[in-house]
Protein backbone atom coordinates (compact mmCIF):
# COMPACT_ATOMS: atom_id res chain seq x y z
CA UNK A 1 0.00 0.00 0.00
CA UNK A 2 2.88 2.23 0.79
CA UNK A 3 4.29 1.45 -2.40
CA UNK A 4 1.11 2.23 -4.49
CA UNK A 5 1.15 5.54 -2.66
CA UNK A 6 4.18 6.69 -3.11
CA UNK A 7 4.13 5.81 -6.95
CA UNK A 8 0.21 7.85 -6.94
CA UNK A 9 2.09 10.54 -5.50
CA UNK A 10 4.81 11.00 -7.77
CA UNK A 11 2.75 10.28 -10.77
CA UNK A 12 0.00 13.14 -9.35
CA UNK A 13 2.52 15.67 -9.32
CA UNK A 14 3.88 14.60 -13.06
CA UNK A 15 0.54 14.96 -14.29
CA UNK A 16 -0.05 17.97 -12.53
CA UNK A 17 3.33 19.38 -13.25
CA UNK A 18 2.63 18.49 -16.96
CA UNK A 19 -0.97 20.51 -18.06
CA UNK A 20 0.76 23.70 -19.12
CA UNK A 21 1.97 21.65 -21.72
CA UNK A 22 5.43 23.50 -21.20
CA UNK A 23 8.19 24.06 -19.08
CA UNK A 24 7.71 27.48 -16.77
CA UNK A 25 6.82 29.06 -13.95
CA UNK A 26 3.51 27.32 -14.15
CA UNK A 27 4.32 23.73 -14.27
CA UNK A 28 6.93 24.30 -11.85
CA UNK A 29 4.55 26.05 -9.07
CA UNK A 30 2.00 23.03 -9.76
CA UNK A 31 4.26 20.41 -8.80
CA UNK A 32 5.56 22.38 -5.35
CA UNK A 33 1.82 23.23 -4.53
CA UNK A 34 0.93 19.48 -5.46
CA UNK A 35 3.64 18.65 -2.65
CA UNK A 36 2.83 21.42 -0.26
CA UNK A 37 -0.80 20.59 -0.19
CA UNK A 38 -0.59 16.89 0.15
CA UNK A 39 2.14 16.79 2.63
CA UNK A 40 0.35 19.13 4.94
CA UNK A 41 -3.12 17.28 4.28
CA UNK A 42 -1.48 14.58 5.32
CA UNK A 43 0.01 15.41 8.45
CA UNK A 44 -3.83 17.12 9.52
CA UNK A 45 -5.25 13.83 8.86
CA UNK A 46 -2.40 11.82 11.17
CA UNK A 47 -2.60 14.73 13.78
CA UNK A 48 -6.26 14.82 13.97
CA UNK A 49 -6.32 10.85 14.48
CA UNK A 50 -3.56 11.27 17.33
CA UNK A 51 -5.77 13.74 19.32
CA UNK A 52 -9.16 12.18 18.71
CA UNK A 53 -8.30 8.70 18.78
CA UNK A 54 -4.88 8.34 20.27
CA UNK A 55 -3.30 6.47 17.39
CA UNK A 56 -3.00 7.09 13.90
CA UNK A 57 -2.33 4.63 10.89
CA UNK A 58 -0.92 3.85 7.68
CA UNK A 59 -4.24 3.77 5.73
CA UNK A 60 -5.67 7.30 7.36
CA UNK A 61 -2.16 8.71 6.59
CA UNK A 62 -2.84 7.10 2.81
CA UNK A 63 -5.91 8.60 2.78
CA UNK A 64 -4.72 12.40 3.75
CA UNK A 65 -2.67 11.98 1.04
CA UNK A 66 -5.24 11.05 -1.20
CA UNK A 67 -7.51 14.12 -0.20
CA UNK A 68 -4.75 16.67 -0.85
CA UNK A 69 -3.91 15.35 -4.20
CA UNK A 70 -7.40 15.67 -5.16
CA UNK A 71 -8.00 19.24 -3.44
CA UNK A 72 -5.25 21.27 -5.31
CA UNK A 73 -5.22 19.52 -8.89
CA UNK A 74 -8.07 22.34 -9.89
CA UNK A 75 -5.97 25.52 -8.67
CA UNK A 76 -2.60 23.57 -9.08
CA UNK A 77 -0.61 26.43 -10.90
CA UNK A 78 -3.22 28.98 -10.51
CA UNK A 79 -2.35 29.46 -6.28
CA UNK A 80 0.39 30.82 -4.50
CA UNK A 81 2.09 28.45 -1.80
CA UNK A 82 0.85 29.90 1.08
CA UNK A 83 -2.82 29.04 -0.29
CA UNK A 84 -1.83 25.24 -1.20
CA UNK A 85 -1.16 24.98 2.31
CA UNK A 86 -4.13 26.30 3.36
CA UNK A 87 -5.80 24.05 1.43
CA UNK A 88 -4.00 21.00 2.23
CA UNK A 89 -5.17 21.67 5.90
CA UNK A 90 -8.65 22.11 4.71
CA UNK A 91 -8.34 19.15 2.96
CA UNK A 92 -6.79 17.19 5.48
CA UNK A 93 -9.68 18.24 8.10
CA UNK A 94 -12.51 18.17 6.50
CA UNK A 95 -12.85 14.97 4.55
CA UNK A 96 -11.54 13.78 7.69
CA UNK A 97 -14.33 15.13 9.59
CA UNK A 98 -17.28 13.70 6.56
CA UNK A 99 -15.41 10.20 6.93
CA UNK A 100 -14.36 9.87 10.88
CA UNK A 101 -17.76 11.45 12.31
CA UNK A 102 -20.32 12.53 9.86
CA UNK A 103 -20.02 8.76 7.97
CA UNK A 104 -20.53 6.83 11.56
CA UNK A 105 -23.19 9.45 12.86
CA UNK A 106 -25.68 8.57 9.54
CA UNK A 107 -27.55 5.93 8.41
CA UNK A 108 -27.14 7.17 4.97
CA UNK A 109 -23.40 6.30 4.70
CA UNK A 110 -23.86 3.09 7.05
CA UNK A 111 -25.77 1.58 4.58
CA UNK A 112 -23.60 2.22 1.35
CA UNK A 113 -20.52 0.11 0.73
CA UNK A 114 -18.07 2.49 0.50
CA UNK A 115 -15.08 0.56 1.49
CA UNK A 116 -12.21 2.68 0.35
CA UNK A 117 -14.14 5.79 1.31
CA UNK A 118 -14.11 6.81 -2.32
CA UNK A 119 -17.19 9.35 -1.21
CA UNK A 120 -15.06 11.37 1.27
CA UNK A 121 -11.39 11.13 -0.33
CA UNK A 122 -12.98 12.53 -3.84
CA UNK A 123 -16.05 14.27 -4.02
CA UNK A 124 -16.20 16.10 -0.78
CA UNK A 125 -12.34 16.72 -1.43
CA UNK A 126 -12.81 17.22 -5.12
CA UNK A 127 -15.76 20.11 -4.63
CA UNK A 128 -13.71 21.48 -1.95
CA UNK A 129 -10.91 21.75 -4.23
CA UNK A 130 -13.36 23.18 -6.57
CA UNK A 131 -14.34 26.47 -4.63
CA UNK A 132 -11.06 26.91 -3.24
CA UNK A 133 -9.46 27.53 -6.39
CA UNK A 134 -12.09 30.23 -7.43
CA UNK A 135 -11.04 31.70 -3.74
CA UNK A 136 -7.30 31.62 -3.91
CA UNK A 137 -6.89 32.00 -7.60
CA UNK A 138 -4.40 34.77 -8.19
CA UNK A 139 -4.99 37.53 -11.19
CA UNK A 140 -1.16 37.25 -12.85
CA UNK A 141 -1.49 32.94 -12.60
CA UNK A 142 -4.72 33.10 -14.37
CA UNK A 143 -3.47 35.43 -17.21
CA UNK A 144 -0.02 32.81 -17.92
CA UNK A 145 -2.50 30.32 -17.39
CA UNK A 146 -5.71 31.24 -19.83
CA UNK A 147 -4.38 34.45 -21.32
CA UNK A 148 -7.42 34.12 -23.98
CA UNK A 149 -10.07 33.50 -21.67
CA UNK A 150 -12.30 35.68 -19.32
CA UNK A 151 -11.53 35.31 -15.93
CA UNK A 152 -11.78 37.45 -12.69
CA UNK A 153 -9.84 37.69 -9.94
CA UNK A 154 -10.30 35.08 -6.78
CA UNK A 155 -12.16 36.15 -4.02
CA UNK A 156 -9.35 36.53 -1.65
CA UNK A 157 -7.62 38.94 -4.25
CA UNK A 158 -11.26 40.56 -4.99
CA UNK A 159 -10.85 41.86 -1.38
CA UNK A 160 -7.67 44.41 -2.18
CA UNK A 161 -9.42 45.15 -5.28
CA UNK A 162 -12.83 46.29 -3.69
CA UNK A 163 -14.47 43.82 -6.32
CA UNK A 164 -16.42 41.50 -4.18
CA UNK A 165 -18.99 40.65 -6.20
CA UNK A 166 -16.24 39.41 -9.30
CA UNK A 167 -14.88 37.10 -6.71
CA UNK A 168 -17.39 35.72 -6.15
CA UNK A 169 -18.32 35.01 -10.25
CA UNK A 170 -14.30 33.58 -10.59
CA UNK A 171 -15.78 30.69 -8.06
CA UNK A 172 -19.28 30.61 -9.88
CA UNK A 173 -16.76 30.26 -13.11
CA UNK A 174 -14.68 27.38 -11.63
CA UNK A 175 -18.00 25.18 -10.83
CA UNK A 176 -19.33 26.13 -14.68
CA UNK A 177 -15.42 24.26 -15.54
CA UNK A 178 -16.10 21.33 -13.50
CA UNK A 179 -19.89 20.52 -14.56
CA UNK A 180 -18.39 20.28 -18.41
CA UNK A 181 -16.97 16.94 -18.22
CA UNK A 182 -14.50 14.94 -20.11
CA UNK A 183 -16.87 14.27 -23.00
CA UNK A 184 -16.80 18.16 -23.91
CA UNK A 185 -13.02 18.89 -22.95
CA UNK A 186 -11.01 15.84 -24.84
CA UNK A 187 -13.42 14.05 -26.56
CA UNK A 188 -13.38 10.66 -24.82
CA UNK A 189 -16.44 9.14 -22.57
CA UNK A 190 -15.11 7.49 -19.13
CA UNK A 191 -15.37 3.90 -19.40
CA UNK A 192 -15.81 3.36 -23.25
CA UNK A 193 -14.71 -0.20 -24.73
CA UNK A 194 -13.03 -0.75 -27.71
CA UNK A 195 -15.28 0.80 -30.53
CA UNK A 196 -17.93 2.16 -27.97
CA UNK A 197 -18.20 5.69 -27.80
CA UNK A 198 -14.94 6.45 -29.70
CA UNK A 199 -14.53 9.43 -31.96
CA UNK A 200 -11.70 9.00 -34.66
CA UNK A 201 -11.82 11.38 -37.44
CA UNK A 202 -10.16 8.64 -39.81
CA UNK A 203 -10.75 5.24 -39.55
CA UNK A 204 -8.57 2.88 -37.93
CA UNK A 205 -7.14 0.17 -40.43
CA UNK A 206 -6.92 3.41 -43.42
CA UNK A 207 -3.49 3.76 -43.25
CA UNK A 208 -2.48 -0.26 -42.58
CA UNK A 209 -0.23 -1.78 -44.92
CA UNK A 210 -0.65 -5.39 -46.06
CA UNK A 211 2.51 -6.34 -45.43
CA UNK A 212 2.24 -8.29 -42.50
CA UNK A 213 -0.54 -10.50 -43.81
CA UNK A 214 1.16 -11.20 -46.84
CA UNK A 215 4.07 -12.47 -45.04
CA UNK A 216 1.56 -14.66 -43.00
CA UNK A 217 0.44 -16.45 -45.98
CA UNK A 218 3.82 -16.82 -47.45
CA UNK A 219 5.55 -20.46 -47.44
CA UNK A 220 8.58 -20.07 -45.56
CA UNK A 221 11.41 -22.62 -46.05
CA UNK A 222 14.16 -23.32 -43.18
CA UNK A 223 17.08 -25.16 -44.67
CA UNK A 224 18.18 -27.81 -42.88
CA UNK A 225 21.43 -29.66 -42.24
CA UNK A 226 21.93 -33.00 -42.77
CA UNK A 227 24.33 -32.73 -39.57
CA UNK A 228 21.16 -31.10 -37.64
CA UNK A 229 18.98 -34.12 -39.05
CA UNK A 230 21.37 -36.85 -37.74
Amino acid sequence: MLGGAGFLWMGWSGFNGGTPFQVGEIASLAIINTDLCTATSLLVWVSLDMIFYHKSSVIGAVQGMITGLVCITPGAGLVDSWAAILMGAMSGSIPWYTMMVLHRRSAFFQSVDDTLGVFHTHAVAGLLGGILSGVFSKPNLLNKMYPTMHYRPGLVYSFYDRKLVEGFKQIWMQEEDLEIGDDAVHGEEAYALWGDGERMRLPLRLHISPTIPSLCRRKILIPVLRKQME
